[in-house]
């Protein structure tokens, strides 16, 4: 009998998540709702595929023909991305590894599965914000408010840090040392925690906003108006009301795609162009493999210009040594 028809889907599913994600790998929170997330959609679509009720499926239903069409519903019907189609594929082949420890005789048919290949997709020219934008966005707040002076203070940290937004809302009263260090205490995807220096221009405005925001109920250095820790969204919501004023006085603005993590990509590029090593930046930033920095160089127009000058001028004339290439050559590379 096949293994993968008999057992017990259910309980496979919560000792996953229970057991293994939370308590031997203990993956963070985020993680955790992404791959619950991928079978909240993947359980009714089986269902529903195969005329079964959810309480029905089986091991054996979550096979290579099914987690196709799975994904093909995810792209055609729902309208997901690539990166999302590749990131559920991913939860997928994390619960199916796992099965293949806790019941090794189904490795043949998970083998079928796991043999799905991710989709590539296309790799947009990542486009930085340049000094005078990232100035205008930092002036932009209304000091004169409480909300301006709090949103001044936190996209300046978020500048000199190049966090990602979960890093800075998360970040509590002792995780700062303006007194001595100057630095903060991120703590960061993949529970990787580095500390980062502060400027101290930085140190001298979140000394400022912690003595005039008083202590909140949270303990959170950036909260709202009601002394709860800010959300992903509040940062985003307060980074377009900066957006809408820094258009005025820098109207380049107006044509970019400002997000949180616009501010991170111009922390790592106005690092690059200041002469820091890539390394460093990698490790500023806390990216785990260093050729995910790369991406900076090739947005980099400015050192690829100076690259270029460095360059030898190009000759039109071909040198005494080369010989033109005949016409049979130039036939056959015409057909490929």
């Amino acid at each position: 009998m096949n293994p993968l028809a008999t057992d017990d889907l259910s309980r496979l599913l919560q000792s996953f998540f229970r057991s293994y994600l939370i308590n031997q790998r203990r993956m963070s929170q985020h993680t955790i709702l992404a791959y619950r997330d991928t079978f909240r959609i993947l359980l009714p679509f089986l269902a529903s595929l195969l005329n079964k009720k959810v309480a029905a499926l089986v091991l054996a239903d979550i096979n290579a023909k099914h987690i196709i069409a799975y994904l093909s519903h995810l792209e055609e019907e729902r309208g997901n991305s690539v990166s999302t189609r590749n990131a559920r594929l991913a939860a997928i082949r994390a619960f199916l590894n796992y099965v293949a420890v806790e019941v090794p005789e189904a490795l043949p048919d998970i083998k079928r599965a796991l043999s799905i290949p991710q989709k590539r997709k296309d790799q947009p020219v990542l486009e930085c914000l340049d000094r005078i934008e990232v100035d205008a966005l930092l002036a932009a707040p209304d000091q004169a408010t409480w909300s301006g002076q709090r949103d001044r203070v936190l996209l300046l940290t978020m500048y000199n840090t190049g966090a990602r937004v979960s890093e800075v809302i998360n970040i509590r009263r002792q995780d700062l040392d303006i007194k001595r260090q100057q630095s903060v205490h991120l703590h960061g995807k993949g529970r990787k925690e580095r500390i980062i220096p502060l400027w101290k221009e930085t140190s001298a405005e979140l000394r400022k906003w912690l003595e005039s925001s008083g202590q909140s109920a949270t303990n959170h250095v950036f909260t709202n108006r009601y002394g709860e820790r800010l959300t992903r969204s509040g940062v985003r919501q307060r980074l377009r009301c900066a957006l809408q004023s820094a258009v005025q006085v820098c109207p380049s603005l107006k044509s970019r795609n400002v997000t949180p993590h616009s501010l991170r990509h111009a922390t790592a590029l106005h690092l690059l162009q200041s002469g820091v090593d890539l390394s460093v930046i990698a490790l500023w930033l806390g990216h785990e493999h260093i050729e995910t920095t790369h991406q900076y160089m090739e947005a980099n127009l400015a050192m690829k210009k100076a690259a270029l000058d460095s360059l030898p001028a190009i000759h039109s004339q071909l040198p005494k040594n080369c010989s033109k290439p005949s016409d049979k050559i130039l036939a056959f590379l015409e057909s490929l």
